[in-house]
């Protein structure tokens, strides 16, 4: 179990803002204030993670994040007994006399989501919808009545009350990914949830451009040159690839010194490797080559 309380080293995700993201913080970090948990839910490579991270950093408190999978338990969230201890004490102050005392106990520990409970932390709950229903039943308690059920403890008191500082983020993919299930209703009803989509592509642009440092021509041909690609896709009922692929071929053809230019045999290439597969997974088209191809030509023209 990880508390992070600096995001950047812990998954090297830095988020770049502009005013439309930082107005997502601005508005979302007021509703998290007033109480309400915030549901960042929108395909993969929209930043839904990297933006939750950036919101509980500006709460300035120590975060816990849980990964949603389809084995959580109570256990994982509330925690569990871990094993016994024991301890021995011998008394010999009198020689004629041997007394001897053992005590054994059980070990606890507390889970992700109790910890954060108890401690007023900023809890991260990604990709929250991978987990079964059942699993995430205790945030309706939670949520609603502030307080966490103690189920399996063996504590006297059968809860414990919400911290009044913590709060929630949480962040899913659309239902039709595989892995996902359907999240309740009731769950879904008490929680403000922000579609997060594509950026268009001068957004993008601005993004790359502060992470790599390329020339702003040679940036608008490689978001120009996806964006595309991920508009054919969305024709074809499917989903295109995020801005990661733009990220990745420009700090690769930086890294290798290759030309962005659409007729470079290397650029060529590059753009094959890093978009074919992701293009053939999300749309099925099954010669994405041609796609690629198509409109690397387009750019040289």
């Amino acid at each position: 179990m990880t508390v992070l309380q600096n995001r950047e080293k812990a998954h090297g995700k830095t988020m770049v803002q502009d005013e439309v993201s930082e107005d997502t913080l601005s508005r979302t970090l007021e509703y998290l204030r007033a109480g309400y948990p915030v549901h960042f839910s929108g395909p993969a490579g929209t930043g839904k993670t990297t933006t939750a991270l950036a919101l509980a950093k500006k709460r300035k408190r120590p975060v816990m994040i849980i990964h949603g999978n389809p084995e959580l338990n109570n256990k994982d969230m509330i925690g569990d007994f871990t094993g016994y201890s024991s301890k021995k004490v011998v008394d010999q102050y009198v020689r004629s006399v041997y007394k001897k005392e053992e005590h054994v106990t059980e070990s606890w520990r507390d889970g992700r989501l109790l910890e954060a409970v108890k401690n007023g932390w900023t809890l991260i709950y990604d990709e929250f919808t991978r987990s079964k229903p059942s699993a995430n039943n205790l945030f309706l308690s939670v949520i609603e009545e502030g307080i966490l059920p103690l189920y399996g403890t063996k504590q006297t008191e059968p809860f414990i009350r919400v911290h009044p500082d913590f709060r929630m983020i949480f962040t899913s993919n659309p239902l039709e990914y595989a892995g996902v299930y359907k999240t309740q209703d009731a769950l879904l009803d008490r929680m403000i949830t922000i579609q997060m989509n594509y950026l268009n592509e001068d957004r993008e642009a601005i993004i790359i451009a502060k992470k790599t440092g390329l020339e702003k021509d040679e940036i608008k041909m490689i978001t120009g040159l996806v964006s595309r690609l991920r508009e054919k896709c969305s024709n074809e009922n499917g989903t295109g690839p995020s801005i990661r692929a733009s990220l990745m071929i420009a700090e690769l053809a930086k890294r290798q010194d290759i030309e962005i230019d659409g007729d470079h045999q290397d650029f060529q290439r590059l753009c094959l490797d890093v978009l074919e597969f992701p293009i053939k997974r999300l749309s099925g088209e099954t010669e994405p080559e041609k796609w690629i191809m198509k409109e690397l030509k387009n750019l040289s023209k």
